[in-house]
């Protein structure tokens, strides 16, 4: 890959040399067209550009360093005789000027400046399937009549416009030119091209009928029906004039039953106080703009992205979910509810009810799992950073690609001489625009510093959808901290499991003796707060980072990661290191032996196989690795006898949590007429105990309870006088 930088006019300190010797060391990076630096690209220099773009026609791919004038450059390419349709062969493009030169380090930014242009070489994720929307362009506008009828014709030369009257209130215009319905919103749900919407209509005038005449607002002695065509039954006194001035045969009906009607539409405009959906991120399709400040701005944001919603959309679908992994749920008893409880979107809800029935079911049990609706999904990727079992993975780019882009931007900023790496982790809508921000703005203010040189950032689809596994991974493979920067993006939800997911990781690297400030949520809206929250002292790193790359499996992953980073410690190694309870990925499961029956129910229930029997013995036996700390085991227990204890267990180097260990065992019972085992004695015993006081175990009975199946039929029937209802 060919690669053009610039230093936009003398203000960028590119050391060209150092670039090239840096990523000629990284593995599949190329240092092709670093041997010149430019200073007017887009102006004076442009004719190097156009000459590069020809070259890229022979197959040659182009990387410039600039976003400033990325269109400029795209237009440039298509006017240049010989080059290659942007089409056919995209120009990828790096933004080396405010996220690496415009600093106060910008001279000792040639190692970040490697690993940007290293990490941007990198070729395209793997493409993902798709998920379809359809809008015809049927649009309901919920309100007040008056600002509903004015939004209406604001859209009505694109859309096919309904209006819904929540609520009495401000007039509709005389003539007639959308359907009007009035009522009482009951449901709506759904998505673009795709909301189910019902309401009930109490109202005595029927909206279709009605001719808005205003025969009837005359006639009305308390002035109980405005303008909007309801009727305001407190001011009513049941004069009944309307009825008799109205000439539209049934158009005022007070006696008309509530009806409730149902229908389908594309899209929804919202314009009530209180929005009909109250997660942090609502249906694509739906829009709420209420009365009050920002009202304006709100509605023109709103009818601008309204009219641009008619035709076939897709998406990716930016999950992976395998139910056989999944933790949530067994034989209707409910485990892990991480994906559930983090979704801003409402997109994932639990199928534990379904009993092991399609799409949830397991080989060796019932489990509903989860389901995940496809169409609201917006590919926050929090399911999948909080999933403790690798269940549900994000897609958009997956863990390998993504975690390739980490390992390339470490080992090119390595190979150029840096040390003390942090990854700056941010979306890439408002969290881009803050870090640059930040560097125009260290730029002009010498107050501002900008990016430490040490900083290096990478844009995200959204900052949720790297998690622990990642994390882990890239400090074993050299990175001193990971910051995520968080914006108005960002849902109380993932703050939440963001903040828990560092927690653990940090837990982690403490216990392994790194200290502390490895993992840090930077909250900031302006680049001064960005600016300071970036002065942070770095983390111990490891000695010598790892070369193992990032698995798609994330419990792979994070065992890799933990493996090198115990390997590498710099302190002791301790027995264990207790985790926080909130979303701990590793532990031990307790089992009180005064209370075990050894039914093994636990071993049925573990979505993980980390409980398993012995078919030789009465035995329970547990694979600690293999935990995930869902707590099915814990709520499938019918005797209670199980506590979980969150924890990494590092006893004989780590390898103890990978073999199997008795947690239970206990004598078989032998039938006391042949002796043949087929229970525990702690079983046995407790099942006599408890029904030894029942009136239908007496006697032969409840001897009968301590034979095999065999001697037990056999006994019924060699004394059938004993025989009760319980027998047969």
């Amino acid at each position: 890959m060919k690669t053009l930088i610039c230093d936009c006019n003398k203000t960028l300190p590119l050391d060209s040399t150092a670039l090239q010797q840096a990523l000629s060391q990284v593995r599949g990076a190329s240092a092709e067209g670093l041997e010149t630096v430019h200073t007017g690209l887009c102006r004076r220099e442009a004719a190097a550009f156009q000459r590069a773009a020809r070259g890229a026609a022979a197959g040659e791919e182009l990387l410039v360093g600039c976003t400033q004038e990325q269109r400029l450059f795209v237009e440039l390419n298509e006017q240049t005789e010989g080059a290659r349709p942007v089409a056919e062969q995209p120009i990828r493009f790096v933004n080396l000027r405010e996220t690496a030169g415009w600093s106060r380090e910008g001279r000792q930014a040639s190692p970040k400046i490697a690993a940007l242009i290293a990490a941007a070489q990198l070729p395209p994720a793997e493409p993902v399937a798709t998920v379809a929307y359809r809008s015809a362009g049927r649009c309901l506008v919920i309100g007040p009549a008056a600002a509903a009828a004015e939004a209406a014709e604001r859209l009505a030369d694109k859309l096919e416009i309904s209006i819904l009257l929540d609520g009495p209130g401000s007039a509709l215009p005389q003539r007639r030119e959308q359907a009007v319905h009035s009522g009482r919103l009951t449901r709506l749900t759904g998505w673009l091209g795709a909301f189910d919407i019902a309401w009930e209509s109490t109202n005595a005038i029927d909206l279709d009928l009605c001719t808005r005449c205003n025969a009837c607002l005359q006639a009305c002695p308390e002035g109980a029906i405005g303008l909007d065509y309801q009727i305001d039954l407190a001011a009513c006194k049941s004069h009944r004039d309307c009825v008799r001035v109205c000439d539209a045969a049934g158009a005022i009906d007070f006696d008309r039953a509530p009806q409730l009607s149902e229908e389908r539409f594309d899209l929804v405009l919202d314009l009530r106080d209180t929005p009909a959906f109250d997660q942090p991120q609502p249906p694509q399709g739906y829009f709420h703009a209420p009365a009050g400040a920002g009202h304006e701005r709100r509605l023109f944001q709103a009818l601008l992205a309204l009219r641009e919603l008619v035709g076939e959309f897709d998406k990716p679908k930016f999950f992976n979910y395998r139910a056989k992994l999944c933790a949530h749920s067994r034989n209707q008893q409910i485990g892990c509810t991480a994906c559930i409880d983090v979704c801003s979107t409402r997109a994932i809800r639990s199928d534990a009810g379904l009993k092991g029935k399609a799409p949830g079911r397991v080989a060796g049990g019932h489990s509903g799992g989860v389901i995940v609706e496809p169409h609201l999904c917006v590919g926050c990727g929090a399911c999948s950073t909080v999933c403790p079992s690798g269940a549900m993975g994000f897609a958009y780019p997956g863990p390998v690609d993504q975690g390739r882009r980490l390992q390339t931007l470490l080992s090119a900023y390595a190979a150029a001489g840096g040390r003390d790496a942090a990854l700056l982790l941010h979306s890439e809508g408002a969290g881009t625009r803050l870090v640059e921000a930040l560097g125009r703005a260290a730029r002009l203010d010498p107050t501002i510093e900008g990016l430490p040189a040490r900083v290096i950032p990478l844009p995200l689809w959204h900052t949720a959808s790297v998690g622990l596994d990642l994390w882990l991974m890239a400090i074993a493979q050299g990175a001193s901290q990971i910051l995520v920067l968080l914006t108005e993006e960002e849902a109380p939800e993932y703050r939440r499991a963001l903040a828990e997911q560092m927690a653990q990781g940090q837990a982690l690297l403490a216990g392994l003796g790194y200290g502390e400030g490895h993992f840090r949520l930077i909250e900031a809206r302006e680049a001064e707060a960005l600016d300071a929250a970036l002065r942070c002292t770095p983390a111990q790193g490891v000695r010598r980072p790892t070369a193992m790359a990032a698995q798609a499996d994330k419990r792979t992953t994070l065992e890799m990661a933990l493996d090198h980073l115990r390997e590498q410690r710099p302190a002791a190694l301790p027995e264990a290191i207790a985790l926080p309870a909130a979303g701990a990925p590793f532990g031990n499961v307790r089992v009180d032996a005064d209370r075990c029956t050894l039914c093994l129910s636990c071993v049925g229930a573990c979505p993980a196989g980390a409980l398993v029997d012995n078919p030789e013995r009465p035995q329970l036996r547990f694979f600690e690795k293999n935990c995930v700390q869902c707590g099915l085991c814990e709520s499938t227990c019918p005797e209670q006898a199980i506590t979980l204890e969150p924890r990494l267990w590092l006893a004989d180097e780590g390898r103890a949590r990978k073999a199997a260990r008795v947690l239970h065992e206990q004598p078989p019972y032998g039938c006391i007429k042949c002796g043949k085992p087929f229970g525990t004695l702690k079983a046995v015993e407790n099942i006599v105990a408890k029904l030894s006081g029942h009136a239908a175990f007496q006697g032969a009975a409840l001897e009968r309870l301590k034979m095999c199946n065999d001697c037990r039929v056999a006994d019924m029937y060699s004394n059938p006088n004993e025989m009760k209802i319980t027998d047969l």
